[in-house]
């Protein structure tokens, strides 16, 4: 392992132990506090949840704070269903966008990136859709973008962004969920999880990029 990598991985560790410190420490707001903020709109925060993740590609709203307030509004397993819903819906509109009426501003405000992007896309469909949200090499938005330029099956395209964003998502929601748990062993179990999950991507992050350099060549 690379030390440039092994800087990152300290740093990830780094970084959540300080957010969970700060929140216990000083921060230390309630569950139903959190839960209020979100929910205090009733039976339909579900949906308007859903709705506003739909469209934060087009508001350039962080798609990790919002994540983090699902777990937390929601909890680890009804968060993530929720938050891949409204994420799927969101890139699909990414998609949909750009290949009806976006191509030509996409590719401007891009530029080459997107159009290598697009070429190892239009080769490989499903499976690099599926490899890159699971291994985020990229801006989340700028797959979507780059899938619609290409040609691919917009089945192929949700199907790999679902199963893609599953692993993420989870840790996500369920980190949110856990920062303000009592149970200090439910911390510690999602703060390992989302630190696997963050951490993978950096570990196979060279090996990605040659494969879709190797992918690209062809």
């Amino acid at each position: 392992m690379k030390s440039k990598t092994k800087i990152q991985i300290v740093s990830i560790l780094v970084f959540i132990g300080i957010l969970i410190y700060m929140n216990q420490r000083y921060i230390n707001l309630s569950p139903q506090t959190l839960k209020h903020i979100i929910l205090s709109i009733g039976i339909f925060a579900p949906l308007i949840y859903v709705l506003f993740y739909s469209v934060r590609p087009f508001i350039l709203f962080p798609a990790s704070v919002l994540t983090l307030a699902g777990g937390l509004a929601f909890g680890p397993f009804y968060g993530t269903l929720l938050t891949i819903t409204g994420a799927s819906i969101g890139a699909w509109l990414a998609f949909m966008f750009t290949r009806k009426f976006g191509a030509d501003k996409i590719r401007s405000k891009w530029g080459s990136k997107i159009i290598s992007l697009e070429n190892v896309i239009q080769k490989n469909g499903f499976f690099i859709i599926l490899l890159l949200r699971l291994i985020p090499l990229f801006h989340f938005d700028l797959i979507s973008y780059a899938a619609g330029l290409s040609k691919m099956k917009t089945s192929h395209f949700l199907a790999g962004t679902f199963l893609g964003m599953l692993p993420g998502t989870f840790a996500y929601s369920f980190l949110g969920a856990s920062t303000v748990s009592e149970n200090k062993s439910l911390m510690i179990i999602a703060i390992l999880f989302f630190s696997l999950i963050t951490i993978l991507p950096l570990v196979f992050k060279n090996r990605i990029k040659r494969y879709i350099s190797a992918k690209e060549e062809k």
